[in-house]
Order: C-alpha cells, then structure tokens, then sequence
C-alpha cells in the first residue's frame, strides 16, 4: 500500500509540474497561427512552408536584420531595408525565420536601424510569400503592425497601384521563358512617339509631385523647371538608361524614343554615366552624391536603385527582335560596348530588392500608359516576376 500511495503522489507531483510548466511553455514558443487572414495570420513556420507567391498575412517576433542567406543582424543595424521573424523571439536558427523586405513607405516606422526597439516584439505583417535573399520570405508588404497597435499606412495619403483589370491575363501562373515570352506578347507594339516629342512627355511623367512647374532628375534627385532642357551647364536632357548604343538603336522611334526608359537627368552628370553598365563600386560623383562609377560601371544613389533595374528588365522584354526591332539581353556582365546587352543582371535584381516600387513609379508607369505609349511596365505591377524570369 504504502508503494502504491509514493507512486500516486509521484504521479500527482508530475501532473502538476506539468500544468505549471505548459502555459509558460506556451508563451515562449506560442506562434499565430491560422489561414494567413489579419485576423487569423500564419505562423512563421507556416509561411516558410507556403512559399507561392499569395499575399498572406504572417505574425512572429522580430529577431534581426537579414542581410544574406544565412546572415541575420542582432544589433549595429545598417539600414531599414528587412526583418527577420521567427515564431520564438529567442530563435536563432536561420532556418526557422521569415526574412520580411520593407518597403519605403514603412522603413521609418519599421527598419531596425531607426527602431531598434522592435527586436523581440511581436508584429503582424501583409504580404507576398517569397523568396527574400534566397531564403523564405515575404515581399511587397501592404501592412504592418506591433500586436497590441493599429495597422499602419503606406503613407498619409498612399496613391494606390491602378487597376490593370485584365491587361495581365495571359501571363498569370507562368514563369520563366514562357513569362518573359507572355509579358513581351503583352507590352509589344506599343503607340510610338519622335524623340522630340520626348520633352513634353518628360515634362509630364517625371513632374515633381510637390511643384508641378518641375521635373525631378533621375540621378541627382534635384527639382527644377521643366523648361529648362537643353544642352548647356546645369540643364537637364533625355537620359536612355538603357545605354542607347547598347545594340546601336540611337534615338530612333522604339527603343530610342521609349518613355519607359527615359529619364531627364542633368547634362553633365548624364555624359558621367556615357553608356555605362550598372554595378556597385566606384568613385562618389561631385555633382550626384550618393552615385558611383569608375571605367566600366555606374552605380547610381539607393533611392532609385530599383527604378533603374525595373526600367532594364522592361526593355529586355519588350525588344526581342521580332518586328525588325533590336533585340535586348541583361547578362552578368560589364563592358558591354555596342552589343545589344545591358548589365550587371546578379545586382540589378539586387537592387530591384533593395529599393522596391514606389508612387512616383506607379504614377510614371500609368501615365506613359495612359497618355501615351499605351503599355505598361509590368514590372512595376508585378515586382515578384523579375525573379520569376531571372533567378
């Protein structure tokens, strides 16, 4: 008898370690879980398991700054451009996070390095599942939120992405060749313009969004009059990012004269860059701080580091031969000269990545649409297809 009671008690001491022990348990390791709705997010867990490109929304502790596949920041955080999440807030495993990308309307309010309190919080985020560095990710947010607040707003007033009804159709679900072939099909045979009537076009698609009697330069990022185009000092002109003597099409109707490449920047930061290809490095510029270059490359500053990778992978779509056009590659490569090839491919989707789409893109890329070419960019649309076709 006496056995039997040591054992009872035994068992009944066991028990209730085990009731004290599991709600603990519970707040250490209790993770969101459900359909991915904002009600009832997906766990962290969940999310690396369900990477196919659907807008869900994921909850999980913030726990670093991921700046490579396997590498995740825990303090000195250099920029606001990511998250990671995992579904503990001590994790350190890698392979248990969600890297999030952050777009530029939230990176005050959610980039670690001007809130480096968030380490630890718990958060609920809106976006695309996939892959971020490589590795599980969420892109494109739409939304975030410290549990316990209120969701925050792109911004104050967000201009949000024009419906594109069923321009689109027959490439959704594609990838690859077979997507590149699809968007091409699309946006080919667009209307036209002469290069002069280039300067009114700019006039418009790059006005300044708080002057209208300005337009905003590409590389410098400086405000002045619309009218003051030309060729002197100071001026601005008609900048093919697409270096136009890459595949020799010069300034003819097409790929000269395509808005969706087309930029004003200023006269003698635009013959800086010449024909340059796109890489990282190089000498600061005295006149566009923030934009790099040595012999074979520019790099221009972040914050339309995307916006010129987006304005490349349009045009390797768009020219593809057919029609007597030129037809137009991205390689992994610099010191392209006048072969119909623009680089550098590994860090244009780098950049792509690292400086998403923004409303002064959106508003460009539905003008030129609207008011003129009557095709789209569709990689300002759809950002997740560069991977799709490239990586």
């Amino acid at each position: 008898m006496v056995k039997n009671r040591n054992v009872t008690l035994l068992f009944s001491w066991v028990l209730i370690v085990f009731i004290l022990i599991q709600p603990l348990q519970s707040t250490v390791t209790n993770a969101a879980a459900g359909d991915g709705s904002w009600s009832t997010p997906y766990s962290v867990s969940q999310a690396i398991s369900d990477q196919n490109n659907s807008t869900k929304t994921v909850q999980g502790y913030v726990v670093g700054q991921p700046t490579s596949t396997t590498t995740v920041l825990t303090g000195s955080f250099p920029n606001d451009y990511a998250l990671a999440i995992a579904d503990n807030a001590n994790e350190t495993n890698t392979a248990n996070m969600i890297y999030v990308q952050i777009p530029t309307s939230f990176r005050s309010s959610y980039g670690l390095k001007s809130n480096p309190s968030l380490m630890g919080e718990s958060v609920k985020i809106t976006g695309a599942l996939s892959a971020y560095f490589s590795h599980p990710g969420l892109k494109n947010s739409t939304a975030f939120e410290v549990v316990g607040g209120s969701p925050a707003d792109p911004e104050p007033n967000p201009t949000p992405n024009p419906s594109t009804g069923a321009y689109y159709d027959a490439a959704i679900g594609k990838t690859g060749a077979t997507l590149k072939s699809a968007l091409h099909n699309i946006i080919d045979d667009h209307t036209e313009i002469s290069y002069s009537n280039v300067w009114t076009a700019l006039r418009e698609t790059d006005e300044d969004p708080n002057n209208s009697n300005n337009v905003i330069l590409l590389y410098t990022g400086r405000s002045q009059s619309k009218f003051t185009n030309g060729g002197n000092v100071n001026d601005w002109n008609r900048e093919h990012v697409w270096a136009k003597s890459h595949g020799d099409f010069g300034t003819s109707m097409g790929a000269g004269t395509d808005l969706h490449h087309l930029r004003p920047t200023d006269v003698s930061v635009n013959g800086t860059r010449s024909n340059l290809d796109f890489d990282n490095g190089g000498n600061e510029h005295s006149e566009a701080s923030g934009n790099y270059y040595d012999s074979d490359s520019w790099e221009p500053r972040d914050s339309v580091k995307g916006d010129v990778a987006r304005m490349l992978f349009y045009m390797a779509v768009r020219y593809e031969g057919d029609s007597g056009e030129v037809d137009l590659e991205l390689n992994n490569k610099v010191n392209n000269g006048t072969a119909p090839y623009h680089g550098k491919l590994s860090v244009l989707l780098q950049w792509h990545k690292q400086d998403p789409v923004d409303n002064f893109e959106r508003t460009r890329n539905e003008i030129i649409y609207t008011d003129y070419q009557h095709n789209r960019n569709p990689f300002i649309d759809h950002p997740e297809w560069a991977s799709a076709i490239w990586e």
